[in-house]
């Protein structure tokens, strides 16, 4: 048995030995090769290859073998590429040629956690609508041929192969030796963030960069302000010039700067637009719902295409492919490159390119930073409510003088302030995002956002 809300918008997702088994691991594996024996690119009789990676929880060696069982039950060939970050895993699928892919992990979740995330051949996203409901539906009654003889392969190389890659789209010779400090929260970006740092010229010194899946130090998400607390006193401490943080899986990316203050992930995703908009001038970038309205600046400016997407890191890799989108990012840390080894999060790639910026300024990481500092931001409030439905409709007849969209919530514009709301998809709870021109004006309206969800 399994909780059904373990199944969300872009992964599965639950507390291990509550929410799921080891015997649901092995049921996924099975229903994995079903899901894919149903899509339009199966070839009738052809042994489906799929690649296997985990994470350092406790939990995941387990479960990737129980998962790698129930592939196998039902006639896939599978590669072990071991512990591997996430994008690494991406990386693997695609240069592996597998037919897909499944990730043993629960990205920045605390400990007790563990989960999945899967992946089609060129490590194209499987979402809530494109499989993961499907899985939900049929976990239970995939009935296939246990006894299928089938193979098995040990990938050893995922983490270095991917380094080779993406440093070809890195000019160390624009890097200076910058003091930067690293958090991985004894998390999977330790993985690259070691690689890194033996190959560009920069002093790296590494905080919590041992795998540890009870996370001594804290938790693996950088977005809450006390999992950074570290990593900003020790920038502070030894006067480095620039902070990186990872999450649990190592596919969220976050940076400090010389002051030990987080910078903006919409000021970073603009940025990194800015450069790769060089590349390809033109193009489209794509950035999800939640405000960030420097972005959508930075974008324009360097003569980009600004498309919104939905929330979520499957979501929005669907939204690149089908945009034909060269560079993307989302408000919580992930940021994507749409390249010929697949469309994916990057962040070797991402950090080797910002400290090609930061180098060429003359100033320090704060001071150029500074300017982009340009609007006030509640941060990510979420509330309880009886009926998200009702929210919703209350909000879009509240705001009817102004620009109104729903590509994922509600999202509101007005010339001073702009927000979205989004409904919880597992949970009876919205998610409120609201930024402005100034402080005072966002205090004010964010207020009476509030006000009105607490009163639906």
């Amino acid at each position: 048995m399994f909780n059904p809300n373990i199944f969300k918008a872009y992964d599965i997702r639950g507390i291990f030995n509550k929410d799921f088994d080891l015997d649901f691991a092995y049921q996924l594996g099975k229903a994995f090769v079903s899901l894919r024996k149903h899509d339009q690119d199966y070839v009738a009789g052809k042994t489906l290859k799929i690649l296997v990676a985990r994470d350092m929880r406790l939990s995941s060696p387990a479960v990737s073998m129980s998962l790698i069982s129930g592939l196998q039950a039902a006639g896939a060939e599978v590669i072990d590429a071991g512990l591997l970050s996430t994008p690494a895993f991406y990386f693997s699928v695609s240069k592996q040629v597998a037919d897909g892919g499944i990730m043993v992990s629960a990205s920045h979740n605390p400990k007790e956690w563990n989960g999945f995330k899967l992946v089609r051949a060129k490590s194209l996203p499987v979402s809530g609508e494109t499989g993961i409901e499907w899985l939900k539906e049929h976990i239970d009654s995939s009935i296939l041929n246990q006894n299928i003889k089938t193979n098995s392969a040990l990938l050893s190389t995922g983490a270095e192969d991917q380094l080779m890659h993406d440093l070809n789209f890195i000019h160390k010779d624009k890097i200076k030796p910058l003091y930067v400090v690293a958090d991985a929260a004894n998390g999977m970006g330790a993985q690259y963030l070691k690689l890194l740092a033996q190959n560009l010229p920069i002093k790296l010194e590494g905080i919590n960069l041992d795998l540890d899946g009870n996370f001594p130090a804290h938790e693996a998400d950088p977005l809450k302000p006390e999992n950074i607390r570290q990593l900003s006193e020790t920038i502070i401490k030894n006067g480095a010039d620039l902070g990186i943080a990872t999450d649990g899986d190592g596919d969220r990316v976050f940076f400090l700067d010389n002051l030990g203050q987080l910078i903006d992930p919409a000021i970073i995703r603009g940025l990194l637009a800015q450069i790769f908009l060089k590349d390809k001038p033109h193009s489209k970038i794509c950035y999800d719902v939640r405000p960030g309205k420097i972005t959508v600046d930075l974008i324009e400016e360097a003569g980009g295409v600004a498309i919104p997407s939905r929330v979520g890191h499957s979501l929005i890799k669907e939204q690149m492919l089908a945009e034909d989108a060269y560079f993307a990012g989302e408000s919580s840390g992930h940021f994507f490159l749409n390249l010929e080894i697949g469309c994916f999060e990057m962040p070797i790639i991402m950090i080797g390119r910002l400290l090609e910026l930061f180098s060429a300024q003359d100033s320090s990481v704060a001071e150029f930073i500074k300017p982009y500092r340009r609007y006030s931001h509640s941060g990510e409030i979420n509330l309880s409510v009886a009926d998200k439905d009702k929210v919703l409709d209350r909000i879009k007849n509240t705001y009817t003088d102004t620009d109104i969209k729903t590509l994922d919530g509600v999202s509101v514009t007005y010339p001073e302030y702009w927000f979205n709301v989004r409904a919880s998809n597992t949970e009876d709870k919205v998610r409120l995002n609201l930024e402005a021109n100034d402080e005072k004006v966002m205090i004010e309206k964010r207020d009476e956002v509030l006000n009105l969800i607490k009163s639906a």
